[in-house]
């Protein structure tokens, strides 16, 4: 009877373990908005002193004259090809690293979210060390939650953060050299916030004339709708210049329900909708845009450890292709690296835009620049 009862027990915790993975299944995307959304009202988080002074070097996660620049990070055992004799200024914008939702906008002097945000910069802005010096700001970055909801509060937060980037880019502009080529990077809100740094700020000014090229990473940049006002065309073919480059990665099978609700909803600047509209995707492995490529185009994945602290190199082992949809869809789950857990609802890679092709954009990056400089 006790063993009965016993096997009675372990039968029915098993039967509660797949009802409440079934729940989870169902209602993640809501428990996940639960977790992450404030539910306080916007509210400014004040700077150091009277303001963000980005001519101090402590308002930069990156730039030429720190000692300690997690952007000139390289893999153990990778030996970079040389690179160009005249290298191009590259400003680049951190993704989202503050996941409080206590406030809406992180204070710059954070010290959990600023450790995240050098490990970001450490495995994405290194790409581009081969080409040139990496620029990247600190800035009150919006909280994680404020994607995972249409509140007027996360337009706020996003506003008040891009007001920190475009005063660091101002800030950039003034200490590089005025004949020197720009490549623009970011990732996530970065790209948010690049999309419309080139929209406010670079197009149609004689700025816009010195990018070789801007890499507006995991976040959708609708072709017919966005892309118009951003003063640079889309990145059509390998080694063009001046252009613009864009991609989200999903394994399959793939989910981006979570993206798709909210790009269907909104809409451009200048009010025309985004629901339906293609989204630019540039496959990183050819640099051309809407194609596909086996895994062995890979030049190198970077397999980060768990703490992402330290990674090492892959070659080969990811593949990509443009899905009619514009995400850029690496595989089946089963058959990609080990990576570590930090893999979004739907298969979405989003935390590895970068690493999945490093070596692949840090190619890119030179040709282009090659390209830039010989137009």
């Amino acid at each position: 009877m006790p063993a009965r009862r016993f096997l009675w027990i372990v039968a029915g915790l098993i039967i509660l373990f797949v009802i409440g993975a079934l729940a989870y299944r169902v209602f993640e995307e809501r428990l996940f908005k639960l977790a992450m959304v404030p539910t306080v009202a916007f509210e400014e988080v004040k700077a150091p002193a009277a303001g963000p002074d980005y001519s101090a070097a402590s308002m930069w996660i990156a730039r030429p004259d720190l000692a300690q620049d997690p952007a000139r990070w390289l893999p153990e055992g990778f030996t970079p090809p040389p690179g160009p004799e005249e290298k191009a200024a590259v400003f680049f914008i951190h993704p989202t690293s503050f996941l409080d939702k206590s406030r809406w906008n992180a204070p710059i002097d954070d010290a959990e979210s600023q450790q995240r945000a050098r490990l970001f910069v450490r495995h994405q802005a290194s790409a581009f060390n081969g080409v040139g010096e990496v620029w990247a700001p600190k800035y009150r970055q919006a909280t994680f939650g404020a994607f995972l909801t249409t509140k007027e509060d996360a337009e706020q937060a996003l506003d008040f953060a891009y007001r920190d980037v475009l005063a660091a880019f101002e800030q950039f502009l003034k200490q590089v050299p005025a004949d020197r080529p720009i490549i623009l990077a970011a990732h996530s809100q970065g790209s948010l916030h690049l999309m419309r740094l080139l929209r406010d700020r670079i197009a149609r000014t004689p700025v816009a004339n010195r990018i070789a090229a801007a890499y507006v990473v995991g976040w959708p940049i609708s072709t017919t709708a966005d892309l118009p006002s951003l003063g640079l065309p889309a990145c059509e073919r390998a080694g063009q210049s001046g252009c613009i480059l864009s991609w989200q990665s999903f394994a399959e099978p793939a989910d981006a329900t979570m993206v798709t609700d909210v790009y269907n909803a909104s809409a451009a600047p200048d009010g025309e909708p985004r629901s339906g509209t293609p989204m630019l995707c540039v496959n990183p492995l050819t640099g051309n845009e809407g194609d596909a490529a086996p895994a062995e185009r890979n030049l190198g994945t970077l397999i980060p450890n768990a703490e992402l602290t330290e990674a090492e190199m892959a070659v080969g082992a990811v593949p990509a292709r443009c899905g009619p949809a514009g995400f850029l869809l690496i595989g089946d789950e089963d058959r990609l690296p080990d990576l570590p857990a930090y893999v979004l609802p739907g298969n979405n890679y989003h935390v590895f835009d970068y690493a999945l092709f490093w070596s692949n954009i840090r190619a890119d990056a030179a040709t282009r620049l090659a390209s830039f400089r010989a137009r």
